[in-house]
């Protein structure tokens, strides 16, 4: 099996031994660090920036990791998420006891064994109220989390009751159980992928719009609409795979979508990136429009493994590559990538070797752009804070948009499904 904790397992063993380190451009700088796999970011009404932590995972129970098969390597559960609040220039962890489960490896020629690759806690929106919610992942199929792990918040949509102390959560909609029972994704034999499990959910992101949440499922390539009030759940979208070769045998095989986050414009319309799955092609990520049809059409094209992105006021695009190049085959370092696409299409890189295992952006009321980085690595988290270069690009004066994109001729961790993964636009 592959997928990407290979190239997570080798980068995490370099740091540890002080090979490899990312050095930060001037342009940067660091807001908060120490964090246990940072992934979702958003601001609260109080200016308070709040980093979802996916935690460091436990010692058990354990499962198969997300698609590695019965046979492969296990992730083990602890309650070790949390959030952090970084507010006047202070950084404080204000809620803990979050599930979380990830990969211990052992560091080789020692007897030092980390964790990687945590999966739980993704996301966190506010409504108009200021009520917090909160997207765990799992990774994993339902009845894995039922049977074995026995911690039902995984995979679902939860209210937080409080933002203090250790965490309280009410179900809302459980996106693992609907994955379970119906697997929307499924496109029949012809789309065979032997590096997929088949049911798997992981939701990585959403946004609140009125009295719903809208919520990407980066395992069952699927978009759904969620009531706050837990009353409905219901399936908008199916990113279908596209066909691929496998590298190692050369037979045609699915290349799972992997979408990663969503986002609202000025339009009305739902915006959805893709990381895209084994075998990782490079420039194959893209960026889907879905309207009052919920059909998803291409918006924007040629991008690599995706992970988070957003919109500026004036219809620019902010992309974030969680790697530049392809993670198969392995290498490292994989720097991630920040890109910023202006109305009129044209690209330019914000940020190029600076950022490793990025996991999510937010534009901030100042302008500038946050990222989550170092997110599969407790303990070395960041959150960097970019000076906005494009924070005052002039108005357009062609009537350009980002749907030129299709002619320029432009799929994210793990396959069906599966995503090492934030976020969605701002509420």
């Amino acid at each position: 099996m592959l997928n990407k904790l290979s190239i997570v397992a080798a980068s995490a063993i370099s740091i540890v031994l002080g090979v490899g380190d990312a050095t930060l451009a001037a342009s940067f700088q660091v807001v908060a660090n120490n964090l246990d796999s940072p992934r979702g970011l958003t601001f609260g009404s109080d200016g308070a920036l709040y980093v979802v932590e996916a935690g460091r995972g436990g010692t058990s129970p354990c499962i198969p990791a997300p698609g590695a098969g019965p046979d492969g390597p296990q992730v083990c559960y602890g309650a070790t998420g949390g959030i952090t609040r970084i507010q006047n220039g202070l950084q404080k962890r204000i809620l803990t006891g979050l599930p979380s489960v990830a990969l211990p490896i052992q560091i080789p020629d020692t007897d030092i064994t980390i964790t990687i690759d945590a999966t739980g806690a993704h996301d966190l929106k506010f409504d108009s109220n200021g009520k917090p919610y909160l997207l765990i992942g799992l990774g994993s199929s339902p009845q894995r989390r039922d049977d074995i792990l026995q911690v039902p918040a995984f995979g679902q949509l939860v209210a937080l009751d409080s933002l203090t102390g250790t965490a309280s959560l009410t179900p809302i909609a459980d996106l693992a159980q609907y994955e379970g029972l119906n697997n929307p994704d499924d496109q029949g034999p012809s789309f065979f992928n032997p590096y997929n499990e088949g049911i798997d959910s992981n939701p990585y992101s959403f946004l609140i719009q009125g009295d719903s949440a809208y919520i990407v499922d980066a395992a069952g390539n699927d978009f759904f609409r969620a009531k706050l009030d837990g009353s409905e759940l219901t399936l908008l979208s199916v990113f279908p795979a596209r066909l691929a070769t496998d590298p190692f045998t050369g037979q045609t095989i699915g290349l799972q979508s992997v979408p990663t986050s969503v986002a609202l414009d000025s339009d009305g319309a739902f915006y959805v990136s893709e990381f895209t799955g084994f075998p990782y092609q490079k420039g194959a990520a893209r960026i889907f429009r879905i309207g009052s049809d919920n059909q998803p059409t291409v918006y924007a094209e040629g991008f690599t493994h995706i992970i988070d992105f957003d919109f500026d006021n004036r219809g620019g695009l902010y992309v974030l590559e969680y790697a530049a190049e392809p993670l198969f085959p392995p290498a490292f370092p994989n720097y991630g990538q920040l890109l910023y696409v202006a109305p009129n299409g044209t690209r330019n890189v914000i940020s190029s070797g600076e950022l490793l295992f990025p996991t999510a952006l937010e534009l901030g009321p100042d302008g500038d752009i946050y990222v989550s980085n170092q997110g599969y690595i407790p303990g070395i988290g960041q959150v960097l804070r970019f000076s906005n270069p494009y924070a005052s690009v002039p108005e357009p004066t062609l009537a350009l948009g980002l749907l030129t994109f299709g002619v320029l001729g432009f799929v994210t961790p793990s396959g069906k499904k599966k995503v090492a993964v934030n976020k969605g636009s701002k509420a």
